[in-house]
C-alpha cells in the first residue's frame, strides 16, 4: 500500500503576507515563493526563475492574464500562472506548484514534499 502524504510546514501567519506582493520563504530545504492576491487567494510557487535559473520569482509582478492569476518574473518578464505554475509565454517552461493551506489560526503552510 502506497500512501500519498503531503507534509505541510507553517511559514508565516496571513496577515504577514500583502496583497499582490510576494515573499521568499524556505520550507524544508526548498526556496518557495509565496503570494496573496487582491481576491485573498494565496499561492506558492518555486522561487527559481527557469528562465534564468536565478531565485527572484518571491519579487515577481503578480497580475492576471484574464481570469488566471499570475507573476511576471521581475528579470526576463515571463508571466507563469500561479495556480498551476506553467509559463504563459513560452511553452514547455514552468515552475514547481505546491499545495497551501491556512489553518484555523491562520497560519500559511505550504508542502513542498
Amino acid at each position: 500500500m502506497i500512501l500519498d502524504v503531503q507534509l505541510f510546514q507553517a511559514v508565516c501567519p496571513v496577515d504577514r503576507l500583502e496583497p499582490d506582493r510576494g515573499i521568499a520563504a524556505l520550507v524544508d530545504g526548498v526556496q518557495v515563493a509565496l503570494f496573496r492576491t487582491s481576491d485573498d487567494e494565496i499561492y506558492a510557487v518555486g522561487n527559481q526563475d527557469p528562465i534564468s535559473g536565478a531565485y527572484v520569482m518571491s519579487r515577481g509582478i503578480v497580475g492576471s492574464r484574464g481570469d488566471v492569476p499570475t507573476v511576471a518574473s521581475p528579470l526576463h518578464k515571463q508571466v507563469y500562472d500561479l495556480r498551476t505554475g506553467d509559463c504563459l509565454d513560452v511553452p514547455g517552461v514552468n515552475l514547481p506548484a505546491y499545495p497551501v493551506r491556512v489553518t484555523d489560526a491562520s497560519v500559511v503552510e505550504v508542502a513542498v514534499h
